[in-house]
């Protein structure tokens, strides 16, 4: 049962004296850290381990300075006598691990601890130990002061016949104090959820670091932080793994960054690279725009082969000649069929490009070094460096296997029609291969060449296919269902020796190239096997406005669940009028009574006329945003004004899904204007 405990003032006073001592310790750590680094810094040992250590404790003291302010724990777990590992210990959960003295019991536990599993899992059915959960109720806003703390819950899991809690589902009611936290008004970044987790997220979160998982979230289901809380559980947990491999996170935009860049700080972790695809590969501005049917087929998966033919095509097999390697007066030769047929076997095994000339030039080496002992017993190793770095033999590699950059290949390809001819041979048809062609004015050489978007993308195929990059240890790849083939390629690389956590919903595809379904999604990801778990509980959207925009779904073709929402608070009115902007400017004024931000999503090219309309009647406050659809994708809103869905509809192709976007990133309210018939 979820209650209020008798005495509540006097629990209340109880726990806020605890949090300041947990305030106190929290003090202590950041000061002791700081002088760790200075200590450190003088520690005997060798330079390595000296730099290493140095390095640690620095991360370690910057990363308890930017903690943002907030309160140090949100629930307490207090376990029956009875339990065979905890038994009458109580446990303070919060974003961090916080002690008086490292070998002393912690004050607050880390909610991403084994322990604090039971704070999001325990449940009447299965407590798991726990005799009672006590979640607390802070201030909105607050900063972490004790006076903060108004309000707490016990929900007694042990007792027969008693509800659930955590917003649980069938075995009892939400708890009000997670639905006042769901509920508050969306108002700056993007808050994390440490407090308010469910258990079908708790279960994603914990997913091990070898694990790849795809979830396909409904809107406001919660799958961006799942994915965010997931990368600093693994951080937690894995610290030295990842800390080798690297943990990336990659969003759809930089808007969409800077929405979600304060949630891994939240929780105590501040060193994570945060970017999106373009920004991570891009090896040149992207200063040109394609053609829509030209952009279209540089993200189609058939441009993989195209480009590793063009590349390939480089190797010479045909009019290749004897090779003579000078060695004092003494020439060693090889002939032109044994050389052929190195280059063939290596071609064959398909390496990297530079790895491949590279072992041409190994193999050759070690034909005339067998030859040398031969003649004259060992050679030295001097002997060996300096007929690798031979310039005939060099001389020879460059006409058989030749350097290359990809801006050369692509270069190539897209100014030579002969050449792409032959490299889309069977896979591109004329007039897909005319789009592709730079016909107004093509760039001289591949120096001069301004490149687009979709270009960059191929360069990076082109750089994988030279030289493998290096990888990272996990990545989270948010609005996945976005992604073209050939950008998945380019995650793929990256993630070949280390796990994804794909975050994603199908409904919200608004991409020309976006997926239709996950297996074809994940096996451009390279990760075909990881498991599609579906989030269709919603935390965010009203029940009223995402029954509206399950009415979208069966024009989008896509194989998604409608969603339901625990949100029974929320309003939707539909608002039908002749003129579109007086209507707009009056819905501004009355959503301004009420708390919270407030979005006004439109059509990309009605965005500067509603801000001017705005602006002249005085309501363009800072809490108000006017947004284009195509950027809107990630965000939430207090109150959403969606300004004529037709429009929005039949701006793009995939409109209906932009507009089912649009529709569903209201935490509260939801008008829509409209003078045109709704699209659904």
């Amino acid at each position: 049962m979820t209650s209020r405990p008798p005495g509540l003032e006097a629990a209340l006073g109880l726990e806020r004296a605890y949090h300041d001592t947990c305030r106190a310790a929290l003090t202590a750590m950041v000061d002791g850290a700081a002088h760790q680094v200075v200590t450190g810094e003088d520690v005997s040992a060798s330079g390595a381990d000296a730099e290493v250590l140095g390095h640690q404790l620095r991360s370690r003291a910057k990363a308890l300075r930017e903690l943002p302010p907030g309160p140090l724990f949100f629930g307490r777990l207090d376990f029956a006598d009875t339990d065979p590992e905890h038994g009458g210990q109580s446990y303070h959960v919060g974003r961090l691990r916080i002690t008086e003295d490292p070998a002393a019991p912690p004050l607050v536990v880390d909610w991403r601890a084994p322990v604090s599993r039971a704070f999001y899992q325990a449940s009447t059915r299965t407590p798991q130990g726990v005799r009672v959960r006590r979640r607390f109720g802070w201030a909105p806003g607050s900063r972490g002061d004790s006076a903060d703390l108004t309000g707490l819950e016990d929900e007694h899991l042990a007792r027969a016949g008693a509800g659930a809690g955590a917003g649980a589902n069938e075995d009892g009611p939400v708890s009000e104090i997670v639905t006042q936290e769901i509920e508050r008004p969306r108002v700056g970044p993007m808050r994390d959820i440490a407090a308010t987790i469910q258990p079908e997220q708790d279960d994603l979160v914990r997913a091990g670091l070898a694990t790849s998982v795809c979830v396909q979230g409904a809107p406001g289901t919660g799958k961006t932080a799942v994915g965010l809380h997931r990368a600093a559980y693994l951080l937690y947990t894995h610290p030295r793994r990842i800390q080798r491999s690297g943990l990336l996170i990659l969003g759809p935009n930089r808007t969409f960054l800077s929405y979600i860049a304060e949630v891994l700080p939240a929780l105590g972790e501040t060193n994570v690279r945060q970017t999106t695809l373009l920004d991570e590969i891009a090896r040149h501005p992207a200063t040109d725009t394609d053609t829509p049917s030209a952009a279209a087929l540089k993200h189609d998966p058939r441009m993989a082969e195209v480009l590793r033919r063009a590349l390939y095509g480089r190797v010479a097999t045909d009019d290749v000649t004897d090779l003579a390697v000078p060695d004092g007066t003494y020439r060693w030769r090889v002939s032109a069929d044994t050389l052929t047929r190195i280059v063939q076997e290596v071609r064959a095994e398909e390496p990297p490009y530079a790895i491949g000339r590279e072992r041409v030039r190994t193999r050759v080496v070690r034909l005339l070094r067998q030859r040398a002992e031969r003649r004259a017993g060992t050679v030295p190793a001097a002997w060996v460096r300096r007929i690798e770095r031979a310039r005939a033999l060099t001389e020879h590699l460059d006409m058989v296997w030749p350097k290359t950059r990809p801006e050369e290949v692509l270069h190539e390809l897209l100014t030579d029609p002969a050449g792409l001819a032959r490299a889309a041979d069977g896979l591109l048809d004329p007039g897909e291969r005319a789009a592709l062609h730079w016909r107004s004015r093509p760039p001289r050489s591949y120096k001069s060449a301004r490149w687009s978007p979709a270009d960059l993308v191929l360069l990076d195929e082109i750089a994988g296919l030279i030289e493998h990059p290096e990888g990272y240890g996990h990545l989270v790849v948010d609005e996945a269902q976005d992604l073209s083939p050939m950008e998945c390629r380019a995650i793929a690389r990256r993630a070949a020796f280390g796990s994804l956590t794909v975050l994603g919903d199908l409904a919200q595809g608004t991409t020309p190239w976006a997926a239709r379904n996950w297996q074809d999604q994940l096996r451009h990801l390279g990760k075909p096997d990881a498991p599609v778990i579906p989030l269709t509980t919603g935390f965010r959207v009203p029940a009223a406005v995402l029954d509206l925009a399950n009415r979208l779904l069966a024009r989008l073709a896509v194989p998604v669940p409608g969603a339901t929402s625990l949100r029974r608070d929320g309003q939707l009115t539909l608002r039908p009028t002749d003129d579109v902007t007086t209507a707009t400017v009056t819905a501004v004024r009355e959503a301004l009574a009420h708390e919270g931000s407030i979005g006004v999503v439109t059509a990309d090219t009605e965005v500067d006329a509603l801000q001017a309309a705005l602006k002249a009647a005085r309501v363009d406050a800072p809490r108000v945003s006017v947004v284009p659809a195509s950027l809107v994708k990630g965000l939430e809103y207090d109150h959403v004004i969606a300004v004529e869905p037709a429009a929005v509809a039949e701006a793009e192709e995939r409109g209906a899904h932009r507009l089912y976007v649009v529709l569903t990133r209201a935490v509260s309210r939801l008008d829509v204007i409209h003078a045109r018939p709704l699209p659904f």
